[in-house]
C-alpha cells in the first residue's frame, strides 16, 4: 500500500562543535553563495572580464545580502499586535514593530529571520555602489550575470527551510504532501519550499539557455528581466497556498511575499519589453523562438 504522504522530522543541526552548532540551513546558505561565483567565474571568463572584480563582488554580494535578508525580515514580518492601539495624527495604528524601539537586537541573528525579499533589495543596493566604484558598466548589466547564479542560490536557501520545517504551504491530501512533525504539524502540508525549489531551478536552467544559446546577454536587461519574472512571479503565485509567516498577514488582500513581488514583476516585465525594442550591444538580433 501506498502511502500518501511524507512524515518529514529532519533534525536541522547537522553537528554540534563544542559551544558552536552548525545547522543545514547555514550550510545550504554557504553552498548557494559558492555555487553564485563559481556561475559567475565562469560568465566573467567567457566575456574576457576583470578577475578582480569577481572578488569585490562576491564581497558587495554577500554583505548586501545578508543585511538585506535580516533588515527585511525584522521590518516586513516583525510586526505584532499592539496591547492598546495608539493613534497618530489621526491614524490608528493596531501593529508595532518591536525593533523600531529595541534596534540593537537586529544583530540578533542567532534569534533567526532572514526574508529573501531583503536579500533581494540588500543585493540590488549594492550592485548600485559596485556599478559607481567597480564595473561602471550599467546597473543592469550586473544583474544579468549575477541573477543566473542568484537562481541556484534560492534553490540552497529554499532547500534550507526544508530542512528547518518553515515556510510551507497548507493542508492537502496530494501524496506527496510533509508532515512537519518538528513544527507540530499532524497532517500533510504542501512542501511549498521543494515547489520554490523547482522554479528556482527552472529560472536558472532558462536563464542558462539564454545566455549560452541565445546570448541574451548581449540585450541589456533581458536575463535580469526574466529572472524577475520566473522568480518573483512564480512567488506570487504561490503564495496563494502558503500559511501566512506573520498573524498581521490575515488582515491583508495579498500577504507579504505578494506584496513585496509585485515591485519586482513590473519591473521585469518593463526590463523585457525593453530589451526587446533596443538593439543589442553588438548591433546583432536575438530571436527567440
Amino acid at each position: 500500500m501506498l502511502l500518501n504522504f511524507i512524515t518529514w522530522n529532519v533534525d536541522p543541526i547537522l553537528l554540534h562543535l563544542g559551544p558552536l552548532t552548525i545547522r543545514w540551513y547555514g550550510i545550504l546558505w554557504a553552498a548557494g553563495i559558492w555555487f553564485t561565483l563559481l556561475i559567475v567565474q565562469r560568465l566573467f571568463k567567457h566575456e574576457g572580464l576583470p578577475e578582480a572584480w569577481l572578488d569585490k563582488l562576491f564581497i558587495y554580494t554577500v554583505v548586501g545580502a545578508i543585511l538585506g535578508a535580516r533588515l527585511g525580515h525584522c521590518f516586513f514580518y516583525e510586526w505584532q499586535l499592539l496591547r492598546e492601539p495608539v493613534t497618530i495624527l489621526g491614524i490608528t495604528f493596531e501593529y508595532g514593530n518591536h525593533y523600531l524601539s529595541h534596534p540593537w537586537e537586529l544583530l540578533y541573528i542567532w534569534r533567526g529571520g532572514l526574508a529573501s525579499h531583503g536579500g533581494a533589495i540588500g543585493i540590488l543596493i549594492a550592485m548600485y555602489f559596485f556599478d559607481k566604484k567597480v564595473s561602471k558598466k550599467g546597473y543592469v548589466w550586473i544583474f544579468d550575470r549575477l541573477v543566473i547564479g542568484v537562481a541556484i542560490c534560492g534553490a540552497c536557501i529554499r532547500f534550507g527551510n526544508l530542512m528547518n520545517s518553515e515556510i510551507y504551504g497548507s493542508a492537502t491530501s496530494l501524496p506527496w504532501g510533509f508532515i512537519f512533525v518538528r513544527s507540530g504539524e499532524t497532517q500533510p502540508m504542501h512542501p511549498t519550499q521543494i515547489y520554490e525549489m523547482i522554479y528556482c531551478l527552472t529560472t536558472f536552467v532558462v536563464l542558462w539557455w539564454l545566455y549560452w544559446k541565445k546570448e541574451a546577454y548581449k540585450k541589456n536587461g533581458l536575463i535580469f528581466g526574466v529572472f524577475l519574472i520566473g522568480i518573483f512571479g512564480s512567488r506570487f503565485a504561490l503564495e496563494f497556498i502558503k500559511n501566512n509567516q506573520e498573524v498581521f498577514e490575515s488582515n491583508l488582500s495579498l500577504n507579504m511575499g505578494q506584496i513585496l513581488s509585485l515591485p519586482f514583476i513590473i519591473w521585469g516585465i518593463w526590463l523585457i519589453v525593453r530589451s526587446l525594442n533596443h538593439p543589442s550591444e553588438n548591433k546583432s538580433n536575438i530571436v527567440i523562438k
